[in-house]
């Protein structure tokens, strides 16, 4: 079985590109496929391989002190779902292209999948207030399924969340608002910003949808999470989307 990884961390980093460089060495050299995003901001990587090449790698990571509690999402594969190792040097990790949304100078706080299942299966927070998910992803992603009743904004592309949000604000006043995504950093940036911006009733779903499954499963959950690389998306269990069409011509 091939393990996958999806991690994210936040970190100053004065020297993205010499890193990238490194980070690529460390990939090649156990024949790691997938993708690594470096930024000022911190590091992204989607990544596959054999276990034994995959914990080597994390070894490597993790030396540095700066990386050394990055958390990482497991999933598995009967073939590595990526063609070639694409490590890229951005300006953000995930764009967003906002000033008062930088994870750098601390997160905003967090609900564990745990506490959040529960609060589902209940209908409000523990303080009594009502949840509303955000699901902060693109239609694209979202069309694969999402939390049951959340608010899915119609947006292309992460850039357009602020503009797409403006008109549930008044809405959302009243209820605990939790913000997710795919596995942890839009999640996080999204809610940084909205609660400069004087929301002050958002949280973010510690590890994302991804983090959820691997948790607690689907609980109150619709469908299956899309992932980026050619499993196209996994269901609760962390298995990928099964190809029906492959399967009744093998058949």
């Amino acid at each position: 079985m091939i393990r996958n990884i999806a991690a994210y961390h936040f970190v100053e980093i004065a020297e993205p590109q010499a890193l990238a460089g490194r980070v690529r060495e460390w990939a090649e050299s156990g024949g790691v496929r997938g993708t690594v995003l470096v930024a000022p901001e911190g590091i992204n990587l989607f990544l596959a391989g054999a276990d034994a090449a995959i914990e080597r790698f994390l070894d490597q990571l993790r030396r540095e002190p700066r990386f050394a509690g990055i958390a990482v999402k497991d999933s598995w594969s009967e073939a590595v779902p990526f063609s070639r190792l694409k490590v890229k040097r951005k300006r953000e990790i995930i764009s967003f292209r906002r000033d008062d949304a930088s994870p750098l100078g601390g997160r905003a706080p967090a609900v564990a999948a745990g506490d959040l299942a529960r609060w589902l299966a209940q209908g409000h927070d523990d303080q009594g207030r009502r949840v509303v998910m955000l699901d902060t992803r693109n239609r694209e992603e979202t069309a694969h399924g999402a939390f049951t009743d959340a608010l899915v904004l119609p947006i292309d592309n992460f850039t357009e969340l602020p503009a797409a949000l403006e008109a549930h604000r008044e809405a959302l006043a009243d209820a605990t608002v939790v913000s997710y995504c795919t596995g942890g950093i839009r999640c996080e940036k999204a809610a940084l910003w909205m609660r400069a911006t004087g929301m002050d009733n958002v949280l973010q779903l510690d590890g994302g949808i991804l983090g959820y499954f691997e948790a607690v499963g689907g609980a109150g959950y619709a469908g299956r999470c899309f992932v980026f690389d050619e499993r196209v998306a996994l269901d609760p269990a962390l298995r990928p989307l099964v190809d029906e069409d492959s399967q009744a011509r093998a058949a």
